[in-house]
């Protein structure tokens, strides 16, 4: 009878208290959206900025001759930018934007270091999240606040 007491005064007996904590905990805190956002930007500045000037300039020459075979630039451009991005996420956990941010990317289900095979997965659905317009929001629309390649890819971007 004092249960149902309590619970029509609302008041928390020290039973519901434990468990509530219990179920915070188990439930993963993903970093915010404005952190990522932030941290994406930051790798675009740091690491594909330089990528794309050494293409542009001293692999195909000039502007023009980007401008002539883009397919091939951009080609080149998405090739190294892959194996510097997996690198950083199969290795370190995080990019230097990630870094910066002191976030991380882990298997949603470990919590541990993500798999190469993640990390392949994880950034094919980030350039098609990008490249997709509607894509871009499903955070904002979502409880958990995932994102299209966390989904794909079973991985988090957790605060350190």
């Amino acid at each position: 009878m004092a249960r149902w007491r309590d619970t029509k005064q609302n008041r928390k007996t020290q039973e519901n208290e434990n468990t509530s904590i219990k179920e915070e905990k188990t439930q993963v805190d993903s970093s915010s959206v404005s952190s990522r956002l932030r941290a994406f930007l930051t790798d675009t500045f740091l690491i594909t900025t330089p990528i794309f000037y050494v293409v542009i300039y001293f692999i195909m020459g000039s502007g023009e001759a980007f401008s002539e075979d883009r397919i091939q630039g951009w080609s080149i451009i998405l090739i190294i930018h892959l194996l510097i991005i997996i690198f950083f996420w199969f290795v370190k956990n995080q990019t230097p934007g990630l870094k910066a941010y002191a976030l991380k990317v882990v298997d949603a289900t470990s919590k541990g270091k993500i798999s190469l095979i993640q990390s392949l997965i994880r950034y094919v659905a980030t350039l098609f999240a990008v490249v997709s317009f509607f894509l871009i929001f499903l955070p904002f629309i979502r409880k958990d606040k995932k994102t299209f390649q966390d989904l794909i890819s079973n991985t988090i971007i957790v605060p350190e």
